[in-house]
């Protein structure tokens, strides 16, 4: 009988020349590793590629469980096979720190239409085919202020639109104003219809568009809630110019540098309470997730809604990311290990 640490994998993409001299210490994740190995567990590197999947399928086989740090899109590269791996690595027993199936529920746009009704919601439509959006995507819908489209996967702002109506229709045209949130993109004015035309590419294997309304303080920046499982480690707030423009209106907004906060940070309790003791567990309820099945590391990003009749801040949910969390404040890799731990080691936690 052996009393050998459990192996933790720690899987991120790179080339095979990065996978050959990848060691604990010469990657982004290195005080990840630190703290793993601090509460008992061996971790070790795993990179991954398409290229090597198999290899790749093989060490994860061995371990006894797998922490993931894969964008869903990187380089014009996808998931879809990484994903197929980890359902296998997961059907053999191995614990995976982010299920794809749980990915698909919470860590795509879709989850802010399956949520709207909780307290971080908004008027949010879901379109299911280019058929459904050219009908309800109407100028007279848009006349009622700018709206903000998102295809159902994807980061860095790609394919996430603010829309807004430029002139009343004429001639069987509408004419609009679009802005992608990718860094470096400027506005553009195109018809409606051809914009519609554009976006069907979203529709593709299983895609969606997500449709919220604006949110006019997005100048004053977004609020990232960083999670390992049911509570909160840290925040991050950010000056983002995503969807914002110069005075000119036609220069792109660099965004500001992220700055990192401790859970504890007064100005976020509000905030805090309620992602650990509401919006969190009916996140679980509405999508069927068990507390087991919670990502060890996800996050949720904020914008700030219109004050309440008291007049304190409200937050209006944009995004959750799973399993792709590069920046993280410092108290995070401690939280991270120990939950870690008390997947694998409940006893001795």
């Amino acid at each position: 009988m052996t009393n050998a640490p459990p192996r933790i994998a720690i899987v991120w993409r790179g080339d095979r020349q990065a996978r050959r001299t990848a060691t604990p210490q010469n990657n982004r994740f290195h005080r990840i590793f630190e703290e793993l190995a601090a509460v008992g567990l061996a971790p070790e590197p795993a990179v991954f590629d398409e290229e090597f999947a198999d290899e790749v399928l093989e060490q994860l086989l061995a371990v006894d469980a797998v922490l993931v740090w894969v964008n869903p899109l990187d380089d014009g590269k996808a998931r879809k096979i990484l994903d197929a791996l980890l359902r296998q690595v997961a059907e053999a027993g191995r614990f995976v720190s982010a299920h794809p199936d749980v990915i698909l529920k919470m860590g795509v746009k879709e989850v802010l239409y399956e949520t709207r009704h909780i307290g971080w919601g908004v008027d949010t439509r879901l379109y299911r085919t280019a058929a459904d959006f050219r009908q309800a995507f109407v100028p007279t819908f848009l006349a009622a202020g700018p709206r903000v489209l998102k295809q159902n996967r994807g980061n860095g702002g790609q394919g996430i639109w603010k829309v807004e109506l430029v002139g009343a229709p004429a001639g069987g045209a509408t004419l609009i104003s679009v802005l992608e949130a990718k860094s470096g993109s400027v506005p553009e004015a195109i018809d409606l219809s051809d914009f519609m035309s554009r976006c069907e590419s979203y529709f593709t294997e299983g895609g969606c568009i997500v449709d919220q309304p604006f949110q006019s303080r997005l100048p004053e920046g977004m609020i990232r809630c960083y999670m390992s499982g049911c509570r909160v480690v840290g925040f991050g707030q950010q000056l983002v110019k995503a969807l914002v423009t110069s005075g000119a209106g036609r220069e792109p907004l660099q965004p500001g540098p992220r700055i990192m906060h401790p859970a504890s940070a007064e100005p976020f309790q509000t905030l805090r309470g309620r992602m650990e003791s509401e919006w969190t567990p009916e996140m679980m309820s509405t999508l069927g997730i068990e507390a087991a099945s919670l990502p060890i590391i996800w996050d949720a990003d904020f914008l700030y809604g219109p004050p309440d009749a008291s007049g304190n801040d409200t937050y209006v949910l944009c995004e959750i990311n799973v399993s792709s969390v590069f920046a993280i404040p410092d108290e995070a890799p401690t939280e991270i290990a120990r939950a870690m731990a008390s997947r694998l080691r409940p006893s001795a936690v």
